[in-house]
């Protein structure tokens, strides 16, 4: 049998092939070494005792409780101005004088009006004015004076028509000459008693509460054109300056207790249902990073509102600014508590998982992946309250160091930082 070269063409030697098949063994044995999986690598958290609370994070815009804003009743001048921004003002105070001329003149012209409307009314309830009255009368005792002249001649015809003394066309004349006398007695009488008719009434009627309108509204704009202080306060916001001419309606001044402050918070709809009154909220301005408000929730949505592109329900909160550092309108962070329990069990949220049936965890026992379903409470954005499947301290993985290895129940894992 020939002899089995080796690589350089020699002639392989009982003693190589020996080598040979040792190191075939060795590297045969050492495959399974190097294709067995390790342990999967894993970052963990604790159950730990402590406190959580349910919130509601969103914004809010601040304004005073007890606020006040004079706005122009007319289109005027700013006449003066007494006070500036930021001045305490007490009640009563005057801060604010517009030019009221022609409101005085209107309010002249107002009541001259309502004078004439008085004494038309007094014309019309009286049956007319005294000229007229005068002039009525007399024309009402001329009218019976001659009805009863009439009469008198109507009755001596009569008689002498019954002596042959008088024809019968005497006694027609006399007939008609009494009726027309009875007539003009009559309306004379009908004039006395109606001496107005209904529209006409009703114009002077009209008139009357014009003119008292018209006077009124002078009155109420003259006091409002003298703008004082409702309150005791501070002027927060005073966008004109005197001489400034402004249109009915601007904005003058706004004054406010800035004591007592409350925020207008904009919760998203699905958060509404989680609302309720007396909720504790915190209220923090980036302008003073570090520092909380403290409050309560006064009143919960009615309805749902759309604010760009959020449907909100607006929450008002009241909250107490004793030193005066929060100001009006300005937007800050509100974070109401809707629940909060203190000394339980809690997790990371990330380590809950759900399937269809209820949430679980993976729990870390001796170097071990176990499933473990779990009972939940509260939870937020990071934590979960944990009311039963786990005792305190127990270790739960988060999540797999290696993305393209999952957590699998029964697994054997490191535990890494």
């Amino acid at each position: 049998m020939a002899a089995t070269n080796n690589s350089n063409g020699r002639p392989a030697t009982r003693k190589g092939r020996a080598w040979l098949a040792l190191g075939v063994l060795a590297a045969l044995a050492l495959i399974p070494v190097f294709i067995r999986p390790g342990p999967l690598r894993v970052r963990t958290t604790t159950v730990q005792r402590g406190p959580i609370r349910s919130l509601i994070s969103t914004n809010g815009k601040v304004e005073p409780i007890r606020n006040f804003e004079a706005h122009s009743p007319v289109a005027t001048t700013v006449k003066h101005l007494f006070v500036k921004e930021g001045d305490h003002v007490r009640q009563g105070q005057l801060l604010l004088q517009l030019d009221d001329a022609d409101l005085r003149s209107q309010a002249a012209r107002a009541q001259a009006q309502i004078k004439a409307a008085q004494a038309d009314k007094a014309d019309v309830d009286t049956g007319g004015t005294r000229e007229e009255l005068l002039t009525l009368n007399a024309q009402l005792i001329k009218a019976h004076s001659a009805r009863e002249a009439a009469e008198r001649n109507l009755d001596a015809l009569r008689r002498l028509q019954q002596q042959g003394a008088a024809s019968a066309g005497e006694v027609k004349q006399a007939e008609e000459t009494l009726q027309r006398a009875q007539a003009d007695t009559t309306l004379l009488e009908q004039k006395k008693k109606d001496r107005y008719s209904q529209p006409e009434v009703a114009r002077v009627q009209a008139q009357a509460a014009e003119a008292q309108a018209a006077y009124e509204a002078a009155e109420d704009a003259l006091q409002k054109s003298s703008v004082r202080a409702p309150f005791a306060g501070i002027v927060y916001a005073l966008p004109v300056k005197p001489g400034a001419y402004v249109q009915t309606g601007d904005l003058l001044l706004q004054e406010g207790d800035l004591s007592h402050m409350q925020v207008r918070a904009f919760v998203d709809e699905p958060d509404i249902g989680r609302l309720a009154s007396g909720q504790k909220i915190e209220v923090t301005w980036d302008a003073l990073p570090g520092r909380i408000w403290k409050g309560e929730v006064s009143t919960v949505p009615s309805t749902v509102k759309l604010r760009g592109a959020r449907n909100v329900g607006e929450v008002t909160c009241s909250l107490d600014n004793h030193d005066l550092r929060l100001l009006p309108n300005v937007n800050v962070g509100v974070t109401v508590i809707t629940a909060e329990h203190s000394g339980v069990l809690t997790l990371l949220r990330e380590a809950v998982r759900m399937d269809d049936t209820k949430p679980y965890v993976y729990q870390v026992v001796d170097g071990e992946l176990k499933r473990r379903e779990v009972e939940v409470s509260l939870q937020n954005l990071t934590q979960v309250e944990i009311t039963g499947g786990l005792p305190e301290n127990s270790v739960v993985a988060l999540s797999s160091v290696d993305a393209n290895k999952p957590l699998v129940d029964g697994a054997n894992v490191k535990v890494v930082p």
